[in-house]
């Protein structure tokens, strides 16, 4: 399929198709309208690449996250969605599988087709891939973490904040042993500052955590539940228990009311990311909303304004208290 099958369809020169497809020019609406008409009942999708020869730059954004099967970034993807629909912009999504060398070696196909801008899940990467972001020449916005050197602009929140966050709001409501259900993996960077910040808060209220379960591979229900009650069976005077995720915080919660426990009573419970999919729990979980949606929304915005910026743009957690907590 080619310029001239539309041209030929649609009763105009090929060059009019050219302008009406590339939206330049002066052509009135009728034309544009039987050009678009013939281009979609022949099936035409223009090749960019030429395009993007001459101009060295495609209407692509990169977007690298670690997961799609992780709850947190369909919010984010959302949100830079909403910025990119109303543009010529498309994003399109590699994955890392939280794994440095992987995220290296997709930011580099990614930077290889010379996209309109990169958006990218964290602050810590390779000394290559900050490289490649360093000299990219277009937009590159790094996402979700603000604790850190970021490589160019970037849009997310305080996790060490959000983590002393919430231990104020556990000490203030009188819970005084407290444990911790976490990943192991040094490499989720954002809930080890999120722990890192909760010891912090407590330390500041002259607490200390009393416990700890740490977990390798991925969050989910069951895992929760088997954290839950391997730290209880362990220190079962424990009165609060918080979660890297709200995923486990279900696991646990469910667990919890199924031996009986009063809730928030004898035991409180808190989570992480506010996930609207756990509203239809019995009881609604303590958390933070980590605001993914307005810094997928913010990043995009940076990207759509199409300038080389170092600007950092601290969102606020906040504190959900839900029915979990006293």
């Amino acid at each position: 399929m080619t310029l001239r099958d539309v041209a030929e369809a649609a009763g105009v020169s090929e060059m009019t198709v050219s302008r009406v497809l590339r939206s330049r020019g002066d052509v009135s609406a009728q034309t544009r309208e039987r050009v678009f008409a013939a281009a979609r009942k022949l099936g035409y999708v223009p090749n960019k690449i030429a395009g993007a020869l001459a101009s060295n730059r495609v209407n692509l954004v990169g977007v690298v996250i670690p997961s799609l099967s992780n709850m947190v970034f369909p919010d984010v993807l959302a949100g830079i969605g909403e910025v990119l629909d109303e543009t010529p912009l498309q994003p399109v999504i590699g994955t890392s599988k939280y794994d440095d060398d992987l995220e290296e070696k997709v930011i580099y196909e990614m930077l290889s087709w010379r996209p309109s801008g990169l958006i990218v899940a964290g602050l810590e990467h390779s000394d290559a891939a900050r490289a490649m972001m360093a000299n990219a020449g277009i937009p590159v916005v790094e996402v979700m973490d603000v604790d850190g050197d970021p490589v160019a602009a970037c849009v997310g929140i305080s996790h060490l904040e959000a983590g002393r966050q919430m231990a104020r709001e556990i000490a203030a409501r009188g819970y005084r042993k407290i444990g911790y259900c976490g990943s192991s993996s040094i490499k989720d960077h954002r809930a080890q500052k999120r722990r890192q910040g909760f010891e912090q808060g407590l330390a500041e209220a002259g607490l200390s955590l009393t416990d700890a379960c740490l977990y390798a591979g991925t969050s989910g229900f069951g895992t929760g539940r088997g954290m839950t009650a391997e730290i209880l069976g362990r220190t079962p005077d424990l009165d609060f228990l918080y979660y890297n995720s709200d995923i486990n915080a279900a696991g646990g919660l469910l667990y919890c009311l199924e031996k009986g426990m009063d809730i928030p009573g004898r035991i409180g419970l808190a989570g992480f990311n506010s996930f609207e999919v756990l509203d239809g729990l019995p009881m609604r979980i303590a958390t933070m909303d980590s605001q993914r949606h307005d810094i997928g929304r913010r990043a995009a915005e940076l990207i759509a304004a199409n300038a080389l910026t170092n600007e950092v743009v601290t969102l606020a957690p906040v504190f959900l208290p839900g029915d979990t907590v006293r």
